[in-house]
């Protein structure tokens, strides 16, 4: 009885690329905006923490969400709590760091490129981890994929020497 082989599909290294790149960019441009930010530097640093607290909401969420949509197919889940967590997360973060940089008093061209760069980097954020996650899962599945081909193998050997 033959089978079909099962092909494991994989983001292209040109892809892969693309996503690192693409989140290297944002990560320059925010740094570049951020290091040259005009102001206080208690607002310099309440920036900082802003971005630095987004990206880290933006991973999490990221997580929670692509966990909970394998989680809905077995029946489990998080708990409602967790999940206001997570997003609450998210959208303090993003709120109160939106709310820092519009009560700047600083040029609007500046505010305009903080605020592109910034939303940028959370866009970026997301495609990163979901190409991280896709990996993980296609290296778990070829894994398993792995280990079925030597049992079956290690069964075919051991019904040949009976």
């Amino acid at each position: 009885m033959s089978s079909s082989p099962i092909v494991v599909q994989r983001d292209t290294k040109a892809w892969q690329l693309q996503v690192w790149v693409s989140f290297g960019i944002a990560v320059f441009l925010c740094a570049v905006g951020l290091a040259w930010l005009p102001g206080e530097q208690l607002e310099q640093a309440f920036m900082v923490m802003g971005y630095v607290f987004c990206l880290s909401a933006a991973f999490v969420l990221a997580k929670f969400v692509r966990d909970n949509a394998g989680a809905s197919r077995r029946g489990s889940g998080d708990t409602p709590m967790w999940k206001l967590v997570v997003w609450g997360g998210f959208a303090v973060a993003m709120g109160l760091t939106g709310w820092g940089l519009l009560s700047m008093d600083i040029n609007v061209t500046y505010k305009a490129f903080l605020g592109v760069s910034w939303l940028y980097l959370i866009t970026t954020a997301f495609t990163l981890a979901k190409m991280l996650r896709d990996r993980h899962e296609a290296d778990l599945m070829e894994a398993r994929l792995q280990g079925r081909r030597e049992a079956a193998q290690a069964a075919a050997n051991g019904n040949s020497a009976n």
